[in-house]
């Protein structure tokens, strides 16, 4: 898998304790790399990442990336090969609360990670991982490409593109000079799914909870449209784009957009009905709908991947169907108690001899 590039790397991931950084954390240590976590706190009860009792299988290390000393010290000294920066506050609804607070982890964090690396000038390949709210969305139809401007409603939304714009600032001020041994390539992706989320205002962990109790999950938007992915379809576009970076630098400075196929387009009310049959849960008692929208929510937001397709030949894995069973899946085992980290390499190895046996690139 990625052509065995992670094996005996130093890996150093930002936002490893959240539910992302917990599935490439796991997938990472599957490939036999050496994981440097780098987290505020742990952001959840329960969190996978003490489910999976992580802490005890890499070097684990609670430092807010809005401390530069502390960051670059580690950075300075573990001299990491690959860095995914995961690291944020990436709740819309938090945003609303905390704007400063998202700011500055969003944006001076994002810069954090990018003057330590100017400093130290190993050579190193970082993949920043930012959203596709990051984008000015005005609800059209077709999908965002990679040249379409930034911009944001709220205030998520708008440090993500700030957060890019900085990105490319360093990149053009320091990254793309030819003394520079950094390579660097911006991903975003949008929502996605997957067992061991457990952070507020997410409808699938929302529903796994409400379902588990005996009870119905209420929700805002029924209609609202989104395209739905399995949290390990843009990691393996993040791993794609760290091997392939690495070894191309023609890809340095370059954004990427990971997202579904088409077709995995759903409405709210279409993901409760077709998640709870796993539950054994009636879809006329799966969810209500309240009227208390707090905050403003984006109706439609999807991303156009041809840029991926072409430089990196990546594409989606999972159909919607799958992508609903894995979810689905995780959750019932764990309010079932059963061991979950083997259930999250099972479904890895799953994933992978799904995308192997339709030949895609990175599974050499």
């Amino acid at each position: 898998m990625f052509d065995s590039i992670y094996k005996n790397k130093k890996v150093l991931i930002t936002g490893h304790t959240g539910f992302k950084g917990s599935w490439l954390t796991t997938w990472l240590l599957n490939l036999g790399a050496e994981i440097i976590g780098v987290s505020k706190d742990i952001p959840t009860t329960p969190a996978m990442f003490e489910v999976l009792e992580l802490e005890e299988k890499i070097e684990h290390h609670l430092i807010d990336i809005r401390d530069f000393d502390a960051l670059n010290m580690i950075i300075k000294k573990k001299k990491p090969d690959f860095i995914f920066h995961l690291a944020a506050q990436a709740i819309v609804s938090t945003s609303y609360l905390e704007p400063l607070e998202t700011i500055s982890s969003n944006v001076m964090g994002t810069a954090h990670i990018l003057e330590s690396l100017r400093l130290s000038n190993h050579r190193c390949t970082a993949i920043i991982i930012t959203s596709d709210k990051a984008y000015d969305n005005v609800e059209q139809i077709w999908g965002y490409k990679e040249n379409d401007a930034m911009g944001g409603r709220d205030i998520y939304s708008g440090s993500k593109g700030a957060a890019e714009l900085i990105v490319k600032s360093y990149y053009h001020s320091f990254f793309k000079l030819d003394n520079s041994n950094v390579r660097l390539s911006i991903a975003r992706a949008g929502n996605v799914i997957g067992g061991g989320d457990w952070a507020k205002d997410r409808i699938i962990v929302d529903a796994m909870i409400a379902w588990s109790k005996g009870n119905k999950v209420e929700i805002r938007s029924p209609n609202a449209t989104r395209p739905w992915q399995h949290v390990l379809e843009p990691l393996s576009g993040y791993l794609s784009l760290g091997q392939q970076l690495n070894a191309d630098i023609s890809l340095n400075g370059e954004g990427f957009n990971f997202g579904p196929r088409a077709e995995q387009n759903r409405t709210v009310r279409e993901l409760l009905v077709d998640s709870s049959k796993y539950w054994n849960v009636d879809h006329d008692d799966a969810f209500t709908v309240t009227g208390n929208i707090p905050f403003h929510e984006a109706g439609l937001l999807k991303l156009n991947c041809d840029k991926a397709l072409s430089y990196l030949k990546w594409q989606a894995n999972l159909d919607y169907k799958d992508t609903i069973k894995f979810t689905s899946e995780w959750y019932y085992d764990y309010y079932q108690k059963n061991s979950m980290f083997s259930k999250t390499l099972s479904q890895i190895s799953e994933y992978e001899s799904s995308a192997k046996a339709k030949k895609l690139k990175w599974t050499a």
